[in-house]
């Protein structure tokens, strides 16, 4: 009985994290103490259907940039050797074609005409899948064992050697239900090789 009901509290919590607030609009309510209008509390209903519907629905138009079928380590070695031979370091966005945050950032960089400027002229971009088909644990493993409180998309940036320089959470740079391209960009040139 204690496991159902803490089952159906997190269950509760996740889904009040995740979901969409609505304000419901209230009429004046007369106070009997003082025969005046009291100010109505808004009541906030939530409605986590339509919050995936919603979700679901713009997933469908952004590109899905991960792939849960290939080698990671393959094409991280791939990456690692052109980044040496150009010059630039290897960009990692860790995460999957499930995850809403992983996408909005992919399609943000690639629709931003002076961040995709910043990143193809300093950085081999890669999307490391993280999903449940296929979670790359070895490849997770070897480069951010320290990562694992960090939420989808995190970043992580190797040299031409193969070494990670810095693990880089998304959160700091969400603005709204996206992200802000001034803390996009720093993000990016304090992370590209110095030339």
């Amino acid at each position: 009985m204690k496991r159902k009901t803490l089952l159906g509290l997190v269950l509760l919590s996740t889904v009040s994290i995740i979901s969409c607030k609505q304000e419901k609009k209230t009429t004046p309510v007369i106070d009997p103490s003082t025969e005046q209008m009291a100010t109505p509390q808004p009541q906030i209903e939530v409605d986590t259907l339509a919050l995936k519907k919603q979700i679901e629905q713009e997933k469908e138009t952004l590109s899905k940039p991960y792939n849960e079928e290939e080698d990671a380590q393959a094409k991280l070695n791939e990456r690692i050797a052109q980044a040496k031979k150009e010059g630039k370091y290897v960009f990692v966005q860790a995460g999957g074609n499930w995850c809403i945050w992983c996408l909005r950032f992919n399609d943000f960089v690639q629709q931003t005409p002076e961040l995709k400027e910043v990143v193809d002229q300093n950085f081999v971009y890669y999307h490391l899948n993280y999903s449940q088909k296929n979670k790359n644990k070895a490849v997770f493993n070897t480069y951010t064992p320290n990562a694992r409180n960090l939420g989808y998309p995190f970043f992580f940036v190797l040299d031409g050697q193969g070494e990670v320089l810095n693990i880089i959470s998304s959160g700091e740079l969400e603005e709204g239900k996206g992200y802000s391209t001034a803390k996009v960009k720093e993000m990016f040139l304090e992370n590209a090789p110095k030339k």
